[in-house]
């Protein structure tokens, strides 16, 4: 009988390793400065009205996609996976709501975030609940918001992440991404890189009249923001 070990990296010297990690650091530094300019130009992305009156059942009662961002000016929509007939939700879906922040984080930056599926209320709840989850999630069963917003096609359910920004009662789309365009998400500041205000912090490169302020300086536990 045969056994077999998972292969390991080369083991060289203190001084070699620091030498391949210092040039590794260069190269990660390098794509950081690129998503930063990368970010810089969504920041200054066109964007579409949205003039539809969309519907959505949550733990509340009926509400509207205004609604929706809990009085604040950015709204980030995670269209999870879960079709009317399915028993429970997408497990890739999950594996992204896991490592979603605390919203706490977001709302210190005028941004709301929530879950929106086809599947009826009650079957969102209770996956919900099997899942341990507090997000708020909403059904937009018996609307046209999956289509028109592309995560319901002809093939079927599609994840992705919608941006919208509100201006008084007049609402925006920003920007979407799905496919392997989720993947980077996991953290507050990914959250806020894909929003039109970005993390509102005076170093980025945003247009001028942008919200900013200082680096860290607006920082909190997540119970310490208040209201």
């Amino acid at each position: 009988m045969t056994t077999s070990t998972p292969p390991l990296p080369e083991i060289v010297s203190a001084q070699e390793w620091d030498t391949a990690l210092s040039q590794l650091l260069i190269k990660e530094k390098a794509l950081t400065r690129a998503q930063d300019a990368l970010n810089a130009e969504r920041r200054r992305l066109p964007m579409v009205e949205i003039k539809n009156d969309y519907r959505f059942d949550g733990n509340t009662g009926q509400v509207s996609l205004l609604d929706l961002f809990e009085g604040r000016r950015q709204l980030i929509v995670y269209h999870f996976m879960f079709a009317p007939d399915w028993s429970q939700g997408c497990s890739g879906c999950s594996w992204v709501v896991e490592a979603m922040p605390h919203l706490a984080h977001l709302h210190a930056r005028n941004t709301s975030l929530v879950l929106v599926s086809r599947a009826p209320l009650k079957q969102l709840e209770a996956y919900k609940k099997r899942m341990g989850w507090d997000l708020p999630w909403y059904s937009s069963l018996g609307s046209d918001f999956n289509a028109d917003f592309g995560a319901t096609t002809r093939q079927g359910e599609k994840h992705g992440v919608s941006v919208l920004l509100r201006d008084g009662d007049n609402l925006y789309r920003t920007y979407f991404t799905g496919a392997r365009g989720v993947e980077h998400l996991g953290s507050h500041w990914t959250y806020l890189d894909l929003t039109p205000w970005g993390r509102q912090e005076t170093w980025e490169d945003s247009p001028k009249g942008w919200p900013q302020t200082e680096p860290y300086s607006w920082l909190r536990r997540h119970d310490e923001y208040g209201d």
